[in-house]
């Protein structure tokens, strides 16, 4: 309080610990802060926070260049490209959430930047298990036999009266287009936001009707789901056959990504865009969230890139074929299926 009985603005630790009035400024006008008037307020408790993950962004981005490295001299060829951008991942999205860390105003271009990595990586990851299996030739002669059980999530898992698939080169062909498209739709809607946004007709906290942008992450959505489908029925598939390769703590990862990313992070966004996230100079609520969210992302992702070495780097040698194959890299075979 000063000498007329008005509360003044934190400094130093207490700006990401004390909440304000709605009456606040700050907190009316709802827009981010510019990176130098963040630092300004900094005290000793936020540089350390700030220094801290920031030196967790660069280890990360780090030790994936030292395992790009490892993967150039070690892979195989059809491999090489695949296994970097599923490694890469995590790293990346840890480097653009610290980049929003630091320069609030930039936040939706990072987020923007992680999902469009991210829907890349969900289609690299279903070709990079097909691979493992030795390409398309050797896996349509390895799963010749078998059929793809398609009620999985997260599309049709409620679905238990679809009928399995056989499996040939068009259904194979299918679902590389169905995880395909979400990479190249992704993209797309990512470009025409950012030009309604320079426009000023794309505002992300606007989730009214009448918003483009609900309609845009509307659509978004379900092109997440059908994109995330095939490489859920590839994995069912699969698992037995990959299991000496890690592949099941591999698709545990590559999942958990996708909660973080997007389940988390849109969840902390809307309480703050709904105020249940306390306003706190120079961050209004829906900033804050914002801010929470990279700050979470950076930790979380620093640990998914060390668990993400640990099970890429090993020696790549070719599974043994169907017929000399013991159970445990057998096809799963699902018309046995109760």
């Amino acid at each position: 309080m000063d000498g007329k009985g008005t509360e003044t603005a934190p400094t130093g630790a207490n700006m990401s610990n004390r909440s304000f009035p709605i009456s606040d400024p700050i907190c009316q006008t709802g827009e981010a802060p510019f990176a130098m008037d963040v630092i300004h307020r900094f005290g000793v408790f936020d540089y350390i926070l700030y220094g801290i993950l920031t030196f967790m962004a660069t280890v990360s981005l780090l030790v994936f260049l030292e395992e790009c490295i490892y993967i150039y001299k070690k892979v195989p060829a059809n491999k090489k490209n695949l296994i970097v951008w599923v490694n890469g991942a995590a790293p990346a999205i840890g480097t653009m959430s610290c980049l929003g860390m630091w320069f609030p105003r930039s936040t939706m271009f990072t987020d923007m930047f992680s999902g469009c990595y991210f829907a890349i990586v969900v289609f690299k990851f279903l070709i990079l298990m097909v691979e493992e299996v030795g390409g398309d030739e050797a896996f349509l002669k390895r799963a010749g036999k078998y059929k793809l059980k398609i009620s999985t999530g997260p599309c049709c898992c409620c679905c238990c009266c679809l009928p399995d698939v056989a499996i040939t080169r068009r259904s194979l062909f299918l679902l590389k287009l169905g995880s395909f498209q979400f990479a190249v739709l992704k993209t797309v809607f990512t470009i025409f936001s950012i030009v309604l946004y320079t426009h000023g007709n794309y505002d992300i906290k606007k989730i009214s009707a009448d918003g483009d942008a609900i309609w845009i992450n509307s659509f978004v959505g379900v092109l997440t789901i059908t994109g995330l489908w095939p490489v859920g029925i590839t994995f069912i598939h699969l698992k037995n056959t990959l299991r000496t390769i890690k592949i099941i703590p591999k698709y545990a990862m590559y999942q958990l990504l996708l909660i973080l990313t997007q389940l988390q992070t849109a969840i902390i966004n809307i309480l703050g865009s709904n105020g249940t996230i306390a306003c706190s100079p120079p961050f209004p609520s829906s900033i804050r969230g914002y801010m929470m969210s990279q700050q979470l992302l950076i930790m979380e992702m620093f640990i998914i890139t060390m668990v993400t070495r640990l099970l890429y780097r090993r020696q790549y040698d070719p599974l043994p074929e169907e017929q000399d194959a013991n159970e445990n890299t057998r096809m799963t075979d699902l018309t046995q299926s109760p």
